[in-house]
């Protein structure tokens, strides 16, 4: 069981630890729900889903990707992959073609188009308004410490992208 330890808050005052921890972590989970509206909404925008703008997120221009490897990023099942793949395709975004090492697998290639789009979704993923009123030094403080807590609690290293 936590002790309760007093810190001292400079908003607040005096607060104990597990209060302030409390606090933090519904603070948190509102910037995560406020960043997933924002982000909904641009890429309903965009005519794509949420999934489906992570799955040509995840997909590099340059590389071909069999559908598993995209399932394997994803952490989700073939079926749901062949589904957001399905939906990329007849959008233009994405093509499946054969693989040329392999000719009975296909993989994934994104399309002029959907280079075009992927800049789009990349561009949404960066929007930091969230941030405009911090100064750059507390900007760099929030970086610090949300690297310090994501890497704590992250299956795999959540190094920079």
């Amino acid at each position: 069981m936590a002790v309760a330890q007093e810190v001292v808050s400079p908003m607040a005052g005096p607060v104990d630890r597990v209060g302030l921890a409390v606090d933090v972590v519904r603070r948190m989970a509102h910037v995560t729900s406020a960043l997933r509206h924002r982000q909904g909404a641009a890429f309903a925008e965009l005519g794509l889903t949420p999934a489906a703008a992570r799955a040509l997120h995840e997909l590099d221009p340059d590389r071909p990707l069999p559908a598993r490897d995209l399932a394997e990023r994803l952490s989700c099942d073939r079926s749901n992959v062949t589904a957001l793949v399905d939906k990329l395709e007849q959008a233009g975004l994405v093509e499946r073609r054969t693989a040329p090492a392999d000719r009975r697998q296909k993989t994934l290639v994104v399309t002029d188009a959907g280079r075009v789009m992927r800049g789009r979704v990349t561009e949404v993923l960066s929007d930091s308004r969230l941030l405009d009123g911090l100064t750059d030094r507390e900007v760099a403080t929030l970086r610090d410490l949300v690297w310090r807590v994501s890497d704590g609690g992250c299956p795999e290293p959540c190094g920079p992208e």
